[in-house]
């Protein structure tokens, strides 16, 4: 027991010498031949007890052969003291001994398979120490305690001290190459011996680690900068990076695995492909009274056979394939490419344009999915759809799918199926099919009623080219195309394709047979429907078409057109077109689209209200006002009809020829208003009228402007060319009878726009309401002032009288605001009229444009509007339509007849007229009739700058400088000024006052002035008579009193200007008696115009001595002063306007029209 005290004791020693050693320890040094790390592990320490300095513990494991220089080289005790107290670390004593973690502010625990380190723990380990070690001792510290670990300095030990000669444990055999490190693992009570097996290697310090630093505050030394090299923390980042994605990859592709399943469940069984495609519901179209016009039969019954895919031409399945999908056989069904793209052709168009669907999509779409789902425009349908297309390619065969597309797609004319089509347009098989065939039949199934060789004929040869272009292109790319079953590809050559475009357009295609109740009407329905829903989606789905077709009114109104037509035989008009609609609603009533469907003679299936468009004649001139009152015109704005010549446009350096408009009856007509103007249907006035709007729209002007864009607003879109000239508005643009007839609408629903409508409502095969039309409130695109006034002066009979007389077929039972039109040669004519509950437009002409004889607007078109106007409105309103209403912003005035202005004193006719509330006439300041001052030099109105030779004239207000060489120079035109009372020469208002630079007379007297008296004779006339510009000749003449009527000269006319003061004449006074008397100096310029200047003298001369002889004084002549003006204003006479007599007509251009 004895000797285990003793040893327990000593043990307990030795445990506290080295736990104070090693914490005073310093850990980093350097030796000649490398550096070398120290590990020191004290052992258990027994609180209160001391080691002996020099005595080393048993079994501790220290070196103690190393002397202090050994380890701490030549510094010195205080120095190294000194370091420990205050460092760069900070006041705190650090000893950077340990590797610190990523942030460089904890240790790092060293583990246990460093083999090497020795543990030191502040308990008595349980086994043998892991590793004998030599060390310093340093005593006369105390124990350490785990929550506050001291600095321990080194103790002062004198340079040459040697430790002690004492029995030491044998030295391992193993050279330690580097310093015992202490780690915090050192501090930590250990729960069980350390093994041989877990000793841990030690680490070399690094050069610039100082000892002397508390083990709880041990860190690595830092790098350069503080930070870890850039390489290193770009591969950190590009780890997290990486493990991001395939994150995001792995929860993406959970969340599509799960959506793909779940859509999945909610589709169709793809087994039943085959069931569905052999199912089929008729479509009907009815009219508005529920009577069946059309049947979509069962393709089956006649007009559908199955045919196998080895019985198909290779072309059409080439043709196909290049059109529809060309990665058919590539692809799962669907083509991601193709649809990246169409949603990035969607998002950047911001609305659906693009669906890249392929063949097998659209026969998903077409079997599978249900008819309210198919026509859906909606990502989640196309989801469906790709997830249905995915299944069908593995279910089928790219064989079995290409067949099943082939043989359901509808190719238009009643064909489903491409032996139906093979039949119906080549009268041959499938198999048979030629290139040029299968090209023309493989762009059909895109929009069949578009593409309708009968009725767009041009539309379908493009398409078919265009689909030539597709298969040359994809042959090139891919070395022909594969066609699949095991059947060589199709190669398609340059020279092949152009020949197969060149057989085509010479193919005479059999004429169709069709069985259906207006046909015109149901084919127009058709290709709405298409529109809308896709083919498959019509002919499979067993639709019930509502349509808005008065049956009573389309029989009525094929009755009138078809006699109207015949009755025109002997004038060479062979067909006819009208169109009713409800002016409120937009509902189309009755569509006629030609005098008879069947007869080819006269290409009656091509529908001329929506197919094809001519040119409207007058019918257009309304529009062309309406668009002059947005811009402050009003039904009494005057417009000069006289010839006029109008640039061919308005670049400045063309030299074309002008143009000069004529009128129909060959006449012009002076001033008119524009309710004259319109109702007459004058051409030359409203060509004035657009040359006030424009055509195309002004980039500088804040709103859109001009007649293209106006008729765009009204529904009118045909207009698209970039040349319109000026006349345009007589007929030059080519427009539908529709478009016309919808934007005369506009102005019968008080300026309103409603979309036209031919379908009510769809109801599918189960009862469901797929659609129905529910009319919308509408757009106002016009004032509604505007519509009213176009309507008035539409409706108004007696204003047309001068050119329709009194009693034209046009004049009906009610109020009808109507317009005819005729182009030129009598190639078209067109009436339109409305009530405001009805609008109607009829057509009369030839599909092939060939001339009429002799055929106006009034006597073709407008027996058929007449006819068929007063039948409707005694059908659906018992003969009496709804009167106009007028709208509270209109306002009556009187106006001057002749001038359209508020009358002035001179107005020989007053009327009433309608307006605006915020445009009103003109007022009488812009009469006609106007009095003015003006400088009598230049005829401009005065101003401050000259106002020196001024007098007030009795002016004809008119600045339309044609119209003033018209009333100067024509014989009309003098007629016309003499009957308002104008004295001739005529005056017109000057357009501008005169200003400093313009040309200037000057009259200058010396030593007269106004109202001097003259005491003496001669009287010496001295002076400046002269002007900066048009002199022509000055007089110098004299008259009795202060108005003299008469004048005597004496200077006449002497054209050399006096222009320095100087003697212009010698007066002798002695046979003049004395009174008032008027000098006058007159000059004249070469421009017409004069100047005056009146001198009032008081001739007072003494009485004259009698002398021996006596010289008789001169009689001066009398002259008579040429004047620019009568003496008096005269007041003119009211009379009637006169009509101007006829003038030569100028060249008709291509675009004139000849009748109103």
């Amino acid at each position: 027991m004895t000797n285990n005290d003793d040893r327990a004791n000593k043990k307990a020693d030795d445990a506290a010498n080295d736990s104070e050693e090693a914490q005073n320890a310093s850990a980093d040094f350097m030796n000649d031949e490398e550096t070398q790390e120290i590990k020191i592990e004290p052992s258990e320490v027994i609180e209160g007890e001391e080691a002996s300095g020099d005595s080393v513990a048993e079994g501790s494991g220290w070196r103690a052969e190393m002397e202090f220089e050994d380890i701490f080289g030549d510094a010195t005790r205080d120095e190294i003291a000194e370091e420990e107290s205050v460092d760069w670390w900070g006041d705190t004593p650090f000893t950077p001994m340990d590797e610190l973690d990523d942030d460089e502010t904890q240790p790092i625990y060293l583990g246990l398979a460093d083999e090497g380190a020795t543990r030191v723990s502040p308990v008595e380990p349980k086994g043998d120490p892991t590793r004998e070690s030599r060390a310093i001792s340093a005593g006369g510290r105390s124990a350490l305690n785990s929550d506050d670990i001291p600095t321990i300095l080194p103790p002062d030990v004198p340079r040459d001290w040697t430790p002690s000669k004492t029995t030491l444990p044998s030295p391992v055999s193993e050279v330690d190459p580097g310093a015992t490190r202490v780690t915090p693992a050192a501090y930590q009570r250990t729960s069980a011996p350390q093994s041989g097996a877990r000793r841990q290697a030690t680490q070399p310090l690094q050069p610039s680690q100082r000892p002397g630093r508390r083990p709880s505050e041990t860190a690595r030394p830092q790098r350069p900068g503080g930070k870890k090299p850039f390489g290193k923390r770009l591969l950190n980042f590009f780890l997290v990076f990486v493990f991001i994605i395939i994150l995001a990859g792995l929860v993406a592709g959970s969340i599509g695995i799960y959506q793909y399943f779940r859509i999945k469940s909610s589709l169709p069984d793809v087994n039943e492909l085959r069931d569905r495609a052999a199912k089929f519901e008729t479509t009907r179209i009815l009219d508005r009274n529920g009577n069946v016009l059309y049947e979509i039969l069962d393709p089956s019954a006649g007009r559908r056979t199955y045919v196998p895919l080895e019985d198909i031409s290779p072309g059409l399945i080439a043709a196909t394939i290049a059109t529809e999908d060309k990665d058919f056989y590539y692809h799962p069904g669907f083509d991601m490419l193709a649809m990246i793209r169409a949603l990035w052709q969607n998002y950047t168009s911001g609305e659906i344009r693009s669906g890249a669907s392929t063949i097998t999509q659209q026969l998903a779409r077409a079997l599978l999915l249900d008819p309210s789902e198919r026509y859906d425009q909606s990502y989640k349908r196309k989801t469906r759809e790709i997830v249905l297309a995915y299944e069908i390619t593995n279910r089928y065969s790219k064989e079995e799918i290409l067949e099943l597309y082939l043989n359901e797609n509808y190719y238009g004319n009643m064909a489903y199926g491409v032996q139906a089509a093979a039949e119906t347009y080549f009268n041959t098989d499938a198999s048979s099919l030629s290139l040029w065939q299968s090209s023309f039949l493989a762009g059909l199934p895109q929009a069949p009623s578009v593409y309708d060789i009968y009725n767009n004929r041009e539309a379908t040869l493009y398409r078919q080219r265009s689909v030539l272009v597709l298969m040359y292109e994809l042959s090139q790319a891919r070395n022909c195309i594969e066609i699949g079953s095991g059947r060589p590809p199709v190669c398609v050559a340059y020279a092949d394709a152009t020949q197969a475009g060149i057989d085509l357009e010479n193919y005479e295609f059999p004429a169709p047979s069709f069985s259906m109740r207006y046909p015109h009407w149901v084919v127009y329905v058709r290709s709405l429907l298409e529109e809308e829903f896709d083919p498959q989606t019509i002919y499979r789905s067993g639709f019930t078409v509502y349509t808005t077709l008065d049956p009573k009114l389309q029989d009525e109104a094929e009755r009138i057109v078809s006699t109207q037509v015949a009755a025109l035989v002997e004038n060479n008009a062979t067909n006819g077109a009208l169109l009713a609609m409800d002016a409120n609603t937009g509902e189309v009533l009755a569509m006629v689209g030609s005098a008879d469907f069947h007869n080819d003679a006269i290409s009656g299936q091509v529908n001329m209200v929506l197919t094809q468009t001519r040119q409207p004649g007058s019918a257009i001139k309304p529009l062309t006002y309406v668009a002059a009152f947005e811009k402050g015109w009003t039904p009494a704005t005057l417009i000069w009809d006289v010839p006029t010549e109008f640039p061919p446009s308005k670049d400045p350096h063309d030299t074309g020829p002008v143009y000069q408009p004529v009128n129909y009856d060959g006449r012009f007509h002076g001033p008119v208003t524009v309710r004259s103007a319109l109702a007459n249907s004058y051409n030359v006035p409203v060509v004035k009228a657009l040359e006030f709007v424009g055509i195309y729209d002004d980039p500088d002007t804040p709103v859109e402007d001009g007649l293209i864009a106006f008729a765009r607003r009204l529904g009118i879109t045909s207009l698209n060319r970039p040349d319109y000239g000026l006349s345009l508005t007589l007929g030059g643009g080519e427009v539908s009878l529709m478009e016309l007839t919808s934007a005369f609408a506009v102005f019968a629903n008080e300026g309103r726009m409603m979309p036209v409508v031919a379908i009510s409502k769809i109801v599918d095969h189960t009862g469901n309401v797929i659609f129905e039309y529910e009319p919308p409130v509408g757009t106002q695109v016009i004032r509604v002032e505007h519509a009213y006034l176009i309507s008035d002066i539409l409706a108004d009979k007696d204003a047309r009288i001068p050119m329709f007389g009194t009693n034209p077929v046009i004049n009906l039972p009610f109020p009808a605001a109507v317009k005819t039109g005729t182009t030129n040669d009598f190639r078209d004519n067109w009436t339109i009229g409305y009530t405001p509950d009805l609008v109607v437009g009829a057509w009369v002409g030839n599909a092939d444009y060939s001339p009429m004889v002799n055929t106006t607007g009034i006597t073709g078109a407008g027996p058929i509007w007449a006819q068929f106007i007063t039948f409707a409105v005694d059908e659906l309103f018992d003969g009496t339509p709804s009167a106009f209403v007028r709208p509270p912003g209109i306002i009556d005035r009187v106006i001057c007849a002749v001038s359209g202005t508020e009358p002035s004193e001179w107005c020989p006719q007053q009327r009433s007229e309608i307006f605006a509330a915020d445009q009103p006439p003109l007022p009488q300041t812009e009469d006609l009739w106007k009095k003015v001052v003006v400088d009598t030099w230049t005829g401009l109105s005065i101003s401050n700058a000259c106002d020196n030779f001024s007098e007030e004239v009795f002016a004809a207000n008119v600045t339309d400088r044609w119209a003033q060489r018209w009333l100067r120079d024509e014989a009309g035109g003098a007629a016309w000024v003499t009957n308002l009372g104008f004295s001739t020469p005529l005056f017109f208002v000057p357009e501008r006052a005169c200003r400093a630079d313009d040309p200037r007379p000057i009259i200058t007297l010396t030593g007269l002035v106004d109202g001097q008296n003259v005491l003496e004779s001669p009287l010496e006339i001295r002076g400046m008579i002269t002007a900066t510009q048009n002199f022509k000749y000055y007089r110098i003449e004299w008259g009795r009193g202060s108005d003299p009527s008469v004048w005597n000269v004496l200077v006449d006319n002497v054209s050399t200007p006096q222009e320095t003061p100087d003697l212009l004449y010698e007066w002798d006074l002695r046979d003049v008696e004395p009174g008032i008397l008027t000098l006058r100096i007159f000059m004249r310029s070469t421009e017409d115009t004069y100047a005056e200047k009146l001198f009032r003298l008081n001739i007072q001369l003494p009485t004259a001595t009698p002398t021996a002889t006596q010289t008789a004084t001169p009689t001066a002549t009398p002259t008579t002063t040429p004047t620019t003006t009568p003496t008096e204003t005269p007041t003119p006479t009211p009379t009637e306007t006169p009509e101007a007599t006829a003038t030569p007509e100028p060249s008709a251009t291509p675009s004139q029209t000849s009748e109103p």
